[in-house]
């Protein structure tokens, strides 16, 4: 009896899927989107400024894939509520998110206020589990679906002057694990992507001090900055039915570093 192995192409479609990318007007999150999008995805782009989403959006109808604008604040709980009931009523329900959105604050942890730890643990943390818990809403009747959230090695190792970031994306890996086990037996899988030194907007002042770019080159194995799609394709794998048994874990994807620290 013969059996026919599945094509390469249908384990890493994303067809007639709709995907949230939280923060995906630039950078990482728009890779990301650029990808899922390109693997037959109806992408949601989302990001406060609505501006910068609809020219994205543009651009990747332009070369034949689907895309649409969901602009709202991830911070602001009445607009995340709204923009999830908007989901389930003009797409009937969500396949996949990626919870991109994060800040940074490089500084001692001393000269930090109340106000600032607050605000970046409540960005970088709080909102993960607020965005998670509204797309599980959509998923859970369907009994499928992805959670995807972007950490951060950060998460994994740790710098001086880095505390809070690194606390917060550390409660996100954990994050990610405790949804894995919470959705896991209703066919909703959860998993984290940890980028290393990736050469966004975010980090173009680094990247552009050659002392400092050539410091960064050197902690990575593979002798490079990464490129935003090179975290596009590790999102669509798990995003994908290639990677339906993958739940629980951690895809880092830093071209080796964190066998260096």
């Amino acid at each position: 009896m013969s059996v026919s192995l599945p094509s390469v192409q249908s384990m890493f479609s994303l067809e007639g899927k709709v995907a949230l990318v939280t923060g995906s007007g630039r950078g990482l999150g728009l890779a990301i989107a650029r990808a899922m999008a390109g693997a037959g995805a109806h992408v949601l782009l989302n990001g406060r400024d609505p501006g910068p989403l609809h020219e994205q959006a543009e651009t990747i109808r332009a070369d034949g894939a689907a895309a649409s604008v969901l602009a709202f604040d991830i911070a602001d709980r009445t607009a995340v509520r709204d923009a999830f009931a908007a989901i389930g009523r003009d797409h009937g329900g969500l396949d996949v998110l990626v919870q991109n959105v994060g800040q940074r604050n490089r500084k001692p942890l001393l000269e930090f206020s109340d106000e600032e730890i607050d605000a970046l643990v409540h960005v970088d943390l709080s909102c993960g589990l607020v965005i998670a818990r509204e797309a599980a809403r959509l998923m859970l009747p369907r009994r499928e679906g992805r959670l995807i959230a972007v950490t951060s090695i950060a998460g994994q190792v740790a710098r001086p002057g880095d505390s809070v970031y690194s606390a917060a994306k550390a409660g996100l890996t954990g994050m990610v694990r405790a949804l894995a086990a919470e959705y896991g037996a209703h066919g909703i899988t959860s998993n984290g992507i940890a980028p290393g030194f990736f050469a966004t907007e975010a980090n173009a002042a680094i990247a552009g001090d050659p002392e400092r770019s050539a410091c960064f080159e050197r902690r990575t194995p593979a002798g490079r900055w990464g490129r935003p799609e090179e975290v596009g394709g590790a999102a669509v794998f798990l995003a994908s039915p290639a990677a339906s048994y993958v739940n629980g874990h951690l895809l880092v994807v830093d071209g080796g570093a964190l066998i260096l620290m």
